[in-house]
């Protein structure tokens, strides 16, 4: 691999997809089709590029592999510098394997501006790919804040009714989390001079600094998660967003808050961490409990499955602050989990969306009597939600919840009622929507799964089993960076307090 900028083309070739899209010109027909082609064979060769990534990752190693490195603006001591290490590695793979499927779920429900779509949703990934490979804090913050526009304009335009709401929603509580974070980082480059994140991550910053900069990244990472109380854009987005564009809002974006406090409040801010992981825990209990009770009075399909999505990444939080090796991998699994299963969540709902064009719970019911197919494909993805051993939810939910005992016993407790929680609702649902009388005359006329459906279905379905039965296959990837980097928490915080006792 030696001189192929592997991470560059894996980041950029969308770009060069949308540039095509762009230039198509003919009958409108024409545009539509041509446009739609070369979308889903753009995301299908990153999703190869990224796969190939993938295949030549060393897990044996915590350092930064495929890394490239460029002077960008010099004087500043400003570069281009790209690499991934365990905990970015599958965060790539993630986003590359949701696109295709998005494009794929949009073929027939997207009718107008479909050229414009297309090209917004290509931005988008180059946006997430390039934000989990930068290891340059401006080219990390660019990629960051890029996600929004795109996004923005998907919620914005194709959106149902209170789209125009909704989209600024969404904006204005993210861009003001991140006005922060970037605060923090001119910090971060005044004290080291540079942007170059590894620098960042070893360097030495005082106890009381951190603070600070704590709360500033967690201003941007805890909408971006989102935790309670900063979670009520979520299921405003969610339910106006087009039926794709809640799967990747769900299946990345919300991933963008755990990747954060991964790669830079825990290393980089250690003796601030440990002072608020009580926070976290609090915040992160009542996400769980709170929210699932929330979802349990949901009569749209999509607000319940928003509500949830607020629950499980409060494992996430959880399990990553208690800073152990089942804690942490745990909370990476859960969210690799989540961005599958409550994708394919949000799919389902889209299904029986296009045919009657409604969400509301009690429009449906006996839909397991003419559409058997949906109804399997639902119920594997129910049960993965509920962590049924077997499924990937529940490697995450397992190993978060046996993380957070060898931490705090009460939390342990308090995090494992919400798998209680998350089978009423998600079962209360199920039951519903599938089983009962087929009493609506134009619910039973809606046919059961298309060809191009289950084509979209089968690989999340694969997916979920292959975490659920060789989650092997995925902890080894992350178990060295992991590792490395709870060492490196442990000794900042030994030598901190080595430190008081010498009275400095």
């Amino acid at each position: 691999m030696a001189g192929w900028p592997i991470l560059s083309l894996t980041t950029f070739l969308p770009l060069v997809g949308a540039a095509f899209i762009l230039m198509i010109r003919g009958e409108p027909d024409v545009v539509i089709r041509n446009s739609r082609n070369v979308a889903l064979w753009t995301t299908l060769v990153t999703f190869l590029l990224s796969l190939f990534i993938w295949i030549n990752f060393d897990p044996t190693t915590a350092a930064f592999q495929m890394v490239e490195k460029a002077d960008w603006i010099p004087a500043f001591k400003i570069s281009y510098h790209m690499g991934v290490d365990g905990i970015s590695m599958l965060f790539v793979i993630l986003s590359t394997f949701l696109m295709p499927l998005c494009i794929l779920a949009s073929w027939d429900s997207i009718k107008v501006h479909v050229k414009e779509y297309m090209v917004a949703f290509l931005i988008l990934e180059t946006m997430m790919v390039g934000m989990f490979c930068a290891l340059d804090f401006l080219a990390f913050y660019m990629f960051f804040e890029g996600v929004l526009i795109p996004m923005f304009v998907i919620i914005g335009i194709w959106g149902g009714p209170r789209r125009v709401y909704s989209a600024f929603k969404f904006f204005l509580y993210t861009l003001l989390g991140s006005v922060l974070m970037l605060l923090a980082i001119l910090v971060i480059y005044f004290i080291t001079g540079t942007t170059d994140i590894p620098t960042a991550l070893a360097a030495k910053i005082s106890p009381s600094l951190q603070f600070w900069l704590w709360l500033a990244f967690f201003a941007s990472f805890a909408v971006k998660v989102p935790m309670w109380p900063v979670h009520t854009w979520l299921p405003d987005a969610h339910v106006e967003a087009p039926t794709a564009g809640s799967v990747i809002l769900a299946g990345v974006l919300l991933k963008m808050g755990g990747y954060g406090f991964l790669r830079f409040s825990i290393p980089m801010l250690p003796e601030a961490s440990a002072y608020f992981t009580p926070l976290i825990y609090t915040l992160g209990v009542i996400a769980i409990i709170y929210t699932s009770l929330v979802a349990l009075a949901q009569e749209d399909m999509k607000k319940l499955i928003a509500y949830s999505s607020v629950a499980h990444m409060g494992y996430v939080t959880i399990g990553m602050f208690t800073l152990t090796m089942q804690g942490v991998q745990g909370s990476i699994i859960q969210m690799l989990s989540h961005g599958v299963v409550s994708a394919a969540l949000f799919l389902i709902v889209g299904v029986v969306y296009d045919r009657l064009h409604s969400r509301d719970i009690a429009r449906y019911g006996g839909l397991v009597n003419n559409m058997p197919k949906y109804a399997v494909v639902f119920m594997v993805m129910m049960l993965a939600s509920v962590g049924l051993p077997g499924t990937s939810g529940f490697v995450g939910e397992f190993l978060v919840i046996i993380g957070t005992f060898q931490a705090n016993t009460w939390v342990a407790f308090l995090t494992a009622s919400g798998v209680v929680l998350g089978c009423t609702y998600m079962l209360w649902l199920y039951r519903r929507v599938i089983f009962g009388k087929l009493i609506h005359d134009d619910a039973r006329a809606m046919p059961d799964l298309s060809l191009r459906e289950i084509l979209v279905f089968a690989p999340l379905i694969v997916v979920v089993l292959w975490m659920g039965v060789y989650p092997s296959s995925f902890l080894n990837v992350t178990s060295a960076s992991v590792a490395n980097l709870i060492h490196n928490y442990q000794t900042a915080l030994a030598e901190s307090g080595a430190m008081v006792l010498a009275g400095r």
